[in-house]
C-alpha cells in the first residue's frame, strides 16, 4: 500500500513533519502498524495545533457556550449560529491567516477572507458582513509598509470582487509584531431557521462531490505551516499560501445556496485548513460514518500530482458535498448552471475508516474519528508559569510619572499616533457599501451597524482587544476586551448577543506563554458571564512569535473578541457623533488616577511596564445597561466609549465628524493626564439636548451611578479649563491624515 515503504518511516520522519515521537508511537497503536508516507501526512496536518487544538481544547471548555440565543454550540458547526427574531438566526466565526500574511500579505489575507466566507455559507448562510482586525509592526519600517500594503489590497481586492462589505475592524501597531503580523478575518450571515446545513456525512451508498475550483499544488501542509514558528527561512514555505480567487467564490456562493434549496444535500463543508482530509475526516467523524475517495478522480491544474499532494491540497473555493443517493443529477445541473466542478470522488461506506485510492492502489487507510478533535487527536495539558514581567508591570506607581505642563503637545501625539488616527488610509480601499446595507458609513458608531432586510432589525457588529493591555496582564486585559466590545454594541444601540474569538500567541511549550494563555481564557470566561454573551466558537493561533539574539519573542498576546449584537429597531441606532451646539457633555461611569497601559503612558511617556486599566465587571455591567435604558428612552444624542487615547480622544473623535468642539472643565480632584489620557474602563461620553436634560438628570440620578457634567458642545473650539488648545479642524488635519502619510 503506497509509495513508501515501513522500513522508511521513521520517528525522523514524523518529527520533519511537526509530530511528536509519542504521538509517533500512538499512531502505530491506532493503525496497529506502522504508518505509510501519506498516512503519516495525514496524521501530522490533523493532529497539528492549526486543526486539532490540542494544546488550547482543555482551556478552551471552560469557555461560557449557553445563552438565550444560541442555535449551535462552539465545535458543532463551521461557525456560531444564533437566533435574531423573526425566524431569522445569524452565522458568524472569525478566523487567523497570519503565518501565511507575514509572508505573502497579499494571497495570505485575501485567502483568509474567502475562506472565513465558506465558512458562513456552507452552513447555507448568506454572507453579508465582514470585518478583521490586523496588527502590524513599526509603522516607519519599509517592511511593515509592505506587509500592510499587501495585507489592505488583499483584505480589499477579495471582498470587494466577492460583493460582501467591509464595514469594520480594528487595527494596531508594535514593535512586537514586526516579523510575525496578525490578520485575523471575520464573516456574518443571515440564514432562515430551519434551513441550514451541517458539516456531515452519513448513509452507506450517498454520493461524494468535491466541486468549485481544481486542485493544486498550492497551500499543501498550510495547517503544519500555521502551527510552526517563523524563522529567516519561512519564506522557503512560500508553497504553503494558498492562491484565492473570489469572482470563483462568489459562484461557489450562489450555487451552494441553489443546491441546497434542492434537498438533496446531506452535508457540506468548506476545503479550508488541510484541503481534502479535513473535510472527509470530520464530516465521517460527525455522521460516524465512512468513505471511500478516488483521488485519481479529483480536477487537478497541475499535471501529475501525486495522491498525497491531492490529499493534502489547501487550494481555495472547494467544498465537499455529501448528496443523497440517486438525486446526483439535481446537484450536478445546479454546479453546471455556474459553470463550476462537481465531480464524483468517492462514496459513504458503513464503519468508520477512511479509504484512499489512487488509480485503485490503496494510499491510507484510517479511522476517521481518531484524525479530529473530540475523537483520537492528542489533548495536552501544558505547564505554565507567571511570567517576570508581571510583577515589573505591578511594580509601577502613577507617581513616578510627572503631569506634563504642555497638554497640547500630549494632545497633537495622541491624535496623530498610528492606533489612534483615522484609519481612512485603510478603510478607503474596502467596499463598505455594497449591497446597501451598511447603516454606518456616514453615520459613525461604536460598532458597525448593517440592516437585516425584510425586519426593522440590525446587526451591531464588532472586533475588540487592546493587545498592551493583555500583555500587562492577561486575564484583565481580555475581560477588558470582552468588555469593550460589548461598550461598543450597547453604544450603538444594540444588546450583547455572543462571541466569536481569535486566540493569537507565542509557542504553547514556553510556560510564559501558556500562562498567558491560560489567564486569558479566565478572563473572557468572566466577562462573557456576565453580559450573557457565550463563545460560539473561533480559532486559535499559536506559534506566533519571531527569533533574534534573545531567542524566542512572542508577539503581545491578542485575544481578539468578535461580537455581535442585536437592534430591535433599525430607528433606533444610536451614534458617536456630536449634533448641535449647546448639548451638554456628560461622562458616565467613574473617572479615576489610572494611566495604566494607556497609549499616553506608553509611546508618549515611553514607559513599557505598568499593569492594565481598572476594570470592575459589576460596574461596567451597570454602566452599560443604564447607556441601553438611555438610548431606549430617546435621551442621548450621541454616545461614545472611553477607550484608546482616553476622555480626550472620546472628545475629539465626537466633534470630528460634524465640526463641532467641545468646552470641558476637568475634576479637579484628578490628576488632568489621568483624567483625559488615562483609559480606565466603564466610562461612556454622551451629549443631551436641553429638552431632555431634566429626564436624563433624573434617570441617572437614580442608578447611582458616577457621573460628570463635563461641559458642553460648541462650535469648532478645543476649550478645557478655559484654555484654548486649538480648533477641531487642526486637530482634524493630523487625526485623518496620519497614516497617508506614513505610507508615503
Amino acid at each position: 500500500m503506497s509509495t513508501a515503504t515501513e522500513e522508511q518511516i521513521t520517528i525522523e520522519t514524523a518529527r520533519k513533519l511537526g509530530l511528536l515521537p509519542e504521538e509517533f508511537e500512538k499512531i502505530i497503536t491506532i493503525l496497529g502498524r506502522t504508518p505509510n508516507f501519506t498516512e503519516l501526512s495525514i496524521f501530522s496536518v490533523m493532529w497539528s495545533e492549526h486543526c486539532s487544538y490540542k494544546n488550547s481544547i482543555t482551556w478552551l471548555k471552560t469557555l461560557p457556550k449557553d445563552g438565550p440565543h444560541m442555535l449551535a454550540k462552539a465545535g458543532e458547526e463551521n461557525a456560531g449560529l444564533v437566533a435574531i427574531g423573526d425566524g431569522l438566526a445569524c452565522a458568524f466565526k472569525i478566523e487567523s491567516h497570519n503565518h501565511p500574511s507575514a509572508i505573502e500579505p497579499y494571497q495570505g489575507a485575501a485567502t483568509g477572507v474567502g475562506g472565513i466566507n465558506r465558512d458562513i455559507f456552507t452552513m447555507g448562510a448568506r454572507p453579508i458582513a465582514q470585518l478583521n482586525s490586523l496588527r502590524f509592526g513599526n509603522p516607519a519600517l519599509e517592511k511593515t509598509k509592505w506587509l500592510m500594503r499587501g495585507v489592505v489590497k488583499g483584505i480589499g481586492d477579495y471582498g470587494n470582487a466577492f460583493g460582501i462589505p467591509t464595514v469594520g475592524g480594528e487595527i494596531f501597531f508594535d514593535d512586537c509584531y514586526n516579523v510575525n503580523i496578525l490578520v485575523n478575518a471575520m464573516s456574518v450571515g443571515i440564514v432562515k431557521i430551519g434551513e441550514t446545513v451541517s458539516a456531515t456525512s452519513y448513509g452507506e451508498g450517498n454520493t461524494v462531490f468535491i466541486v468549485g475550483s481544481s486542485t493544486g499544488k498550492d497551500g499543501i501542509h498550510g495547517a503544519t505551516f500555521a502551527s510552526g514558528d517563523l524563522h529567516e527561512d519561512s519564506h522557503e514555505d512560500l508553497p504553503s499560501v494558498q492562491v484565492g480567487d473570489p469572482f470563483m467564490e462568489k459562484l461557489l456562493l450562489e450555487a451552494t445556496l441553489e443546491v441546497i434549496k434542492t434537498g438533496a444535500v446531506i452535508g457540506m463543508q468548506d476545503m479550508g485548513a488541510a484541503g481534502i482530509i479535513c473535510s472527509t475526516s470530520e464530516m465521517s467523524a460527525k455522521g460516524k460514518h465512512g468513505m471511500r475517495i478516488h483521488l485519481d478522480k479529483v480536477p487537478t491544474r497541475q499535471a501529475n500530482m501525486k495522491g498525497w499532494e491531492i490529499l493534502l491540497s489547501e487550494s481555495q473555493e472547494r467544498m465537499l458535498v455529501v448528496v443523497k443517493k440517486g438525486e446526483e443529477d439535481l446537484v450536478r445541473r445546479v454546479f453546471e448552471k455556474w459553470d463550476l466542478n462537481c465531480t464524483e470522488i468517492g462514496v459513504v461506506t458503513d464503519g468508520d475508516r477512511l479509504h484512499f485510492y489512487m488509480n485503485n492502489e490503496l494510499l491510507a487507510d484510517i479511522p476517521a474519528d481518531d484524525l479530529v478533535l473530540g475523537g483520537g487527536a492528542p489533548i495536552y495539558q501544558r505547564e505554565y508559569t507567571e511570567p517576570s514581567y508581571i510583577a515589573k508591570n505591578k511594580a509601577f506607581n502613577i507617581d513616578t510619572i510627572v503631569v506634563p505642563e504642555d497638554l497640547k503637545k500630549v494632545m497633537v501625539h495622541l491624535a496623530s499616533h498610528p492606533n489612534i488616527a483615522s484609519k481612512r488610509w485603510i478603510t478607503s480601499q474596502y467596499d463598505s457599501m455594497v449591497g446597501t446595507i451598511n447603516l454606518t458609513t456616514n453615520r459613525p458608531s461604536d460598532a458597525a451597524v448593517v440592516e437585516v432586510r425584510g425586519t426593522k432589525k440590525a446587526l451591531a457588529l464588532t472586533t475588540d482587544c487592546n493587545p498592551r493591555y493583555v500583555y500587562a496582564d492577561p486575564e484583565t486585559g481580555c475581560a477588558i476586551a470582552v468588555a469593550e466590545a460589548a461598550r461598543n454594541i450597547i453604544c450603538a444601540g444594540g444588546n450583547p448577543s455572543a462571541v466569536t474569538n481569535c486566540l493569537n500567541f507565542g509557542n504553547p511549550y514556553n510556560p510564559e506563554v501558556y500562562w498567558q494563555f491560560v489567564h486569558a481564557i479566565k478572563g473572557m470566561s468572566s466577562a462573557c458571564l456576565t453580559f450573557e454573551t457565550p463563545v460560539t466558537g473561533g480559532n486559535v493561533s499559536f506559534y506566533n512569535q519571531s527569533k533574534n539574539e534573545k531567542g524566542e519573542v512572542p508577539v503581545f498576546p491578542t485575544p481578539t473578541i468578535g461580537m455581535i449584537g442585536i437592534i430591535a429597531d433599525k430607528k433606533k441606532i444610536m451614534t458617536l457623533d456630536f449634533k448641535q451646539e449647546g448639548d451638554t457633555l456628560f461622562l458616565l461611569g467613574t473617572a479615576r488616577n489610572d494611566i495604566n497601559s494607556s497609549e499616553y503612558l506608553y509611546s508618549y511617556c515611553n514607559v513599557k511596564n505598568s499593569p492594565a486599566p481598572f476594570l470592575d465587571l459589576k460596574e461596567e455591567f451597570n454602566v452599560q445597561q443604564l447607556v441601553k435604558n438611555l438610548i431606549a428612552k430617546g435621551l442621548v444624542e450621541s454616545a461614545h466609549d472611553v477607550s484608546d487615547g482616553g476622555l480626550f480622544i472620546t472628545l475629539l473623535e465626537s466633534a470630528l465628524p460634524n465640526g463641532l468642539g467641545f468646552k470641558i472643565e476637568t475634576d479637579e480632584d484628578l490628576r488632568k493626564d489621568a483624567f483625559l489620557f488615562g483609559e480606565s474602563q466603564s466610562r461612556i461620553l454622551v451629549s443631551v439636548h436641553a429638552e431632555k436634560l431634566d429626564a436624563f438628570v433624573e434617570l441617572v440620578a437614580d442608578s447611582e451611578l458616577d457621573f460628570i457634567n463635563l461641559g458642553e458642545v460648541t462650535s469648532d473650539q478645543v476649550m478645557i479649563d478655559e484654555t484654548n488648545y486649538g480648533t477641531v479642524a487642526e486637530f482634524k488635519e493630523l487625526y485623518e491624515n496620519a497614516i497617508g502619510k506614513l505610507m508615503c
